[in-house]
């Protein structure tokens, strides 16, 4: 089915491009900004040692690269369980920054990103079904 000429494997591919290319942006944002990242992430300000910021910078750089290569490459199925896992990861996040009492903004970005990676995920194993 195409919706505005853009068939569905189109569609999946162009969300495992922006959903990694957004992951990378935010693990670049970790790895030059740590403490501001950790802000927005929802978790406050750490004012000692930011090496588990470069951590979650690297891991997240790490993780976007590998959806975009998913996607671009049309491996429906890794990228499939890669959103699917998001989904799982995203959801978690929500629950750990809404634990320590973190801003709703950030919980509610948490919680739409797993609900997106829970829908991209579908769509995209729904693809490999059909390739």
């Amino acid at each position: 089915m195409t919706v505005f000429g853009i068939g569905r494997a189109e569609r999946v591919v162009a969300y495992g491009v922006l959903a990694g290319a957004v992951l990378t942006v935010i693990g670049i944002r970790f790895l030059v900004w740590p403490h501001s990242a950790s802000i927005t992430f929802g978790l406050g300000a750490y004012e000692g040692q930011p090496g588990l910021h470069y951590v979650i910078g690297l891991r997240d750089v790490w993780l976007g690269l590998l959806a975009v290569a998913f996607a671009l490459a049309r491996a429906f199925s890794p990228l499939s369980l890669w959103f699917l896992a998001g989904a799982v990861v995203c959801f978690s996040d929500a629950y750990v920054v809404s634990s320590f009492a973190g801003p709703w903004q950030a919980v509610a970005f948490h919680v739409i990103s797993g609900a997106f990676c829970l829908a991209a995920g579908v769509a995209a194993r729904a693809e490999h079904k059909l390739a």
